[in-house]
């Protein structure tokens, strides 16, 4: 496990916007359980920059159906064109993205509008996550506690955190053993794999988080719709 701080990047969006955004609301029938796990990941530049808002996006286009991989020189391009390279608003990235997004082979992947969805209602968040990866702003320091640097990182017993100042992606949910095993993890021993989880991407890997620890990091997070749009 590390204990070395990784980079980080978020900076809150305004409570205004928050609070002025359309809501999520539900959509279709929610799965019992989903995992956007993509063949290739990267970090996208935040080993080394504080570009965590951008890495997400591009982990975003990286769960598109085909996948779409986003090379870490376009990613690390476009967050300093845009000034975003070593800090940035969440809700300042996924605006700029809907105007102007990645551009690659030809092609421009831009997001979608995005909708607030409220993360303490566990039925809006996972008909959210069935829809696509959910971007969500978190408090770190913990984290770091339990990043292992491959996939299957476990987060459990989290306390409350208010200090904002990460940005990663809520790209699946299930049972703590459904997820552990479709990531080939081990749960610790005397955890409840029958709890819920939700998979998390950050720092080129997936995770796991049971549902009190996310809520006790978690400030805000929302869904674009679509996730990519392609031109």
């Amino acid at each position: 496990m590390s204990t070395t701080r990784m980079p980080r990047g978020a900076i809150p969006s305004p409570r205004h916007k928050l609070a002025g955004s359309i809501p999520h609301a539900l959509v279709g029938t929610t799965p019992p359980n989903i995992l956007h796990v993509p063949q290739k990941l990267s970090f996208w530049g935040n080993n080394t920059y504080g570009d965590c808002v951008t890495a997400e996006e591009a982990f975003a286009k990286a769960t598109h159906d085909p996948e779409i991989f986003i090379s870490e020189q376009e990613a690390i391009q476009w967050a300093t064109q845009h000034n975003f390279l070593n800090g940035a608003v969440i809700i300042d990235v996924l605006e700029t993205m809907t105007k102007t997004g990645f551009k690659q082979t030809g092609h421009v992947y831009d997001d979608g509008p995005a909708r607030s969805v409220n993360w303490t209602d566990a039925a809006l968040l996972r008909n959210a996550i069935s829809l696509g990866p959910v971007k969500i702003g978190v408090a770190a320091d913990q984290l770091d506690t339990v990043y292992t640097g491959k996939n299957g990182w476990i987060a459990t017993g989290f306390h409350q955190d208010s200090a904002e100042d990460h940005c990663v992606s809520l790209c699946g949910y299930g049972t703590l053993e459904w997820l552990a095993k479709q990531l080939k993890a081990h749960l610790p021993t005397g955890m409840n794999g029958s709890q819920p989880g939700y998979a998390m991407f950050t720092w080129d890997t997936i995770g796991i988080i049971d549902e009190p620890s996310l809520l006790a990091i978690t400030h805000e997070a929302w869904l674009r719709r679509p996730t990519t749009e392609v031109h």
